[in-house]
């Protein structure tokens, strides 16, 4: 075994990575680019080495300042976690040459499965079936768009060298390819280094499955079983589990055996998976397609821990240092069910947007780290409270995953997990995690990658939190943070205490996008009143600590938490949350309306493209500007018919959130 590696990544990965080391007695080596000097990976490793730049490009993907790195503090092996360079057949061999050990496969196959076109081209020849599509070298638009057609719409380009999304868009008519294909391209090329794409018919009810396998020097090659990653948005998975629900034991046996010929068609070495595109058949069965080959280890790796009882990384280090696979295909035995929910700053009701800021409150349920536990949830994550959510890397701040007998114990688990978990800080997909388990598509396995499309009333319409109850829950944590606690005197008390008569209070709330004026009447007993509207109800609340406060609203009784982040209150229900702004009037007393209608960044990143020019004609939805951030394109589009009065940014400037992008003719 190692005496000493370097982790050449970040985030929950590179903690998981060094916490399986710690435990095998390896020491560790933390990298960390400026933006993550304070970050918990480099925390949670015996030493750390600066590399430079926020900017992936100036910082973790710069491999020479890793090999330097590694060699200024002895160590002997680089695990490259997953993304940035994990796939880097360069890299890979400048660790060879190094002399240092890749904790990975081989570099001919990082080459062999790195490009999709070549990859899908190995398998013909293997004979594992391909969706139809075009794989060839030649990337002319005119070219790509006669094979689009050939093909028939709807088709899907994908980035050749890509993954997680990114490079990648359905493209459903003739005319909007071309612009689908140049943001594709500028995607690959700004996150893989290539623009490289291909063409494939798009499956218009389509499973993701893929097979997790696993290789040693000895040329001992097994896999351990599937998983289900078809909920998807933006075409990045949000849920995993395995086993894959509907696959039969034939399929399965299938699919694990095209995948090990997969892996061992290309020399494989390490942790693997093989994606497979899946479509329902008539009698309820599944013809599956080959999709690419992710030649590294994968976020959603640890459902299959969950249900094998195996720690993969410990496996990838051992592998590595040269020892045999530890058992054997015979050995693997899934029991149970497993579901991870990737828990991401962004805003799901904006389009996913991502979002950035700091975490003010992270407060998590009962929970394991890194090790398996049958009734608690097990937390993979690389952000506490207090940290700061950037705009340089992904947006997933941590991974909740559950394990029951069967996968109905498992979604009650998934979803009271999810219940306790109460963050305040950038926007969060956590009660949109919670309506995605409780949709009748997924509690029914009614699977594909067009869920929550599909689903989109449920998840996006639904209602939350009653006002009534938010509106109780901010005047309750508001009155106890200004009741006198330690001193008696009646007198000193600040929570409109009366020897006489009553107090009338008066609070100015913004819920759902609405301003409404909570008043609370208040005894001298005691006894209160709150009044919303024409509503009225009698209340009674009790502080009962840590933002938690338990309410009665007439004769309804809930607990809710309340968590303040400026004038926004984070209120948390076991039935839902809900944000609520409480605004102050005398600290707003000398604002002045804002600007309207200018057209502004909706989060720091650069722009990668302007779309028109200074006097052009637009109309409501044409796109402006296209904005890179978290390694994604979002497009910036016209909120009404107009004309460009004045571009204040040019492609390639880097913008603050909140920066103005551009005027319409009009703007106030």
């Amino acid at each position: 075994m190692f005496r000493k590696i370097l982790i050449a990544n970040r985030g929950e990965i590179a903690c998981r990575v060094a916490a399986t080391a710690r435990r095998l007695g390896v020491r560790t080596v933390a990298v960390y680019s400026d933006a993550d000097a304070g970050a918990r990976h480099v925390m949670a490793c015996d030493e750390a080495v600066a590399l430079g730049g926020a900017a992936p490009r100036d910082s973790y993907l710069r491999w020479q300042r890793m090999l330097d790195a590694a060699r200024a503090t002895g160590a002997e092996a680089v695990h490259p976690g997953y993304g940035f360079l994990s796939e880097n057949e360069d890299f890979a061999q400048a660790c060879a040459d190094a002399g240092l050990v890749f904790i990975g496969p081989p570099p001919a196959a990082i080459r062999a499965m790195g490009s999709k076109a070549a990859a899908k081209a190995l398998m013909a020849q293997a004979g594992v079936p391909l969706v139809p599509g075009y794989h060839g070298e030649d990337n002319d638009p005119a070219r790509l768009a006669d094979e689009a057609g050939r093909i028939g719409y709807p088709v899907l380009i994908k980035a050749s060298a890509g993954g997680g999304g990114k490079g990648m868009r359905r493209v459903d008519r003739a005319e909007d390819f071309a612009a689908a294909l140049a943001s594709c391209q500028r995607e690959a090329q700004a996150s893989f280094g290539d623009a490289h794409v291909l063409v494939e018919r798009y499956v218009l009810k389509p499973r993701h499955i893929e097979i997790q396998v696993f290789a040693d020097t000895q040329g001992h090659c097994i896999h351990l079983g599937e998983r289900d990653c078809s909920v998807q948005r933006r075409h990045q998975k949000v849920l995993e589990e395995s086993p894959a629900p509907g696959l039969t034991a034939a399929r399965r046996a299938e699919m694990g055996a095209a995948a090990v010929a997969a892996a061992q068609a290309v020399g494989y070495v390490g942790a693997g998976t093989v994606e497979f595109i899946a479509e329902e058949l008539d009698d309820g069965d599944l013809r599956f397609y080959f999709m690419e080959m992710n030649t590294r280890l994968q976020v959603e790796h640890p459902v299959t821990e969950a249900v094998t009882g195996l720690d993969l990384v410990e496996w990838q280090l051992r592998v590595a240092a040269g020892e045999p696979l530890p058992a054997r295909q015979a050995d693997i035995v899934q029991r149970g069910h497993a579901i991870e929910a990737r828990i991401c700053a962004e805003n799901p009701e904006a389009g996913f947007l991502p979002a950035t800021g700091r975490l003010v409150v992270a407060r998590w349920p009962e929970h394991v780290e890194f090790r398996r536990d049958e009734h608690l949830p097990r937390l993979d994550g690389g952000f506490g409270e207090g940290d700061e959510i950037t705009p340089w890397y992904d947006s997933m701040i941590a991974k909740l995953i559950v394990w029951g007998e069967d996968r109905a114990q498992a979604l009650a688990r998934l979803d009271a997990a999810l219940a306790a978990t109460r963050l305040v800080g950038p926007a969060n997909n956590v009660a949109f995690l919670r309506r995605v388990v409780a949709s009748r598509s997924f509690v029914q396995a009614d699977l594909d990658t067009a869920l929550i499309e599909r689903e989109h009333a449920a998840l996006f319409d639904a209602p939350g939190l009653a006002p009534e109850w938010a509106a109780a829950a901010v005047v309750a944590d508001a009155c106890a943070a200004e009741a006198t606690t330690v001193d008696a005197d009646p007198w000193s008390r600040r929570d409109g205490w009366r020897l006489r008569g009553g107090a009338r209070r008066r609070f100015e709330l913004e819920i759902g996008g609405e301003r409404v004026v909570a008043t609370v009447q208040r005894r001298h007993d005691g006894e209160a009143v709150l009044e919303l509207g024409e509503q009225r109800w009698p209340l009674l609340a009790r502080a009962l600590g840590d933002g938690r406060h338990e309410v009665r609203l007439g004769d309804q009784r809930r607990l809710l938490a309340v968590h303040r982040d400026g004038e926004r209150r984070a209120v948390f229900a076991p039935d839902g949350q809900l944000l609520v702004t409480l605004h102050d009037p005398i600290a707003h007393a000398g604002d002045h309306a804002g600007e309207t209608g200018r057209l502004s960044a909706p989060m720091p990143g650069k722009i990668v493209a302007i779309a028109v020019e200074a006097g052009q004609a637009v109309r409501r939805g044409q796109a402006l500007a296209v904005l890179e951030a978290m390694k994604m394109e979002h497009t910036i589009t016209a909120p009404r018919d107009g004309v460009v009065e004045a571009l204040l940014v040019r492609a390639g400037d880097t913008v603050a959130e909140g920066s103005e992008l551009l005027r319409l003719s009009g703007d106030e």
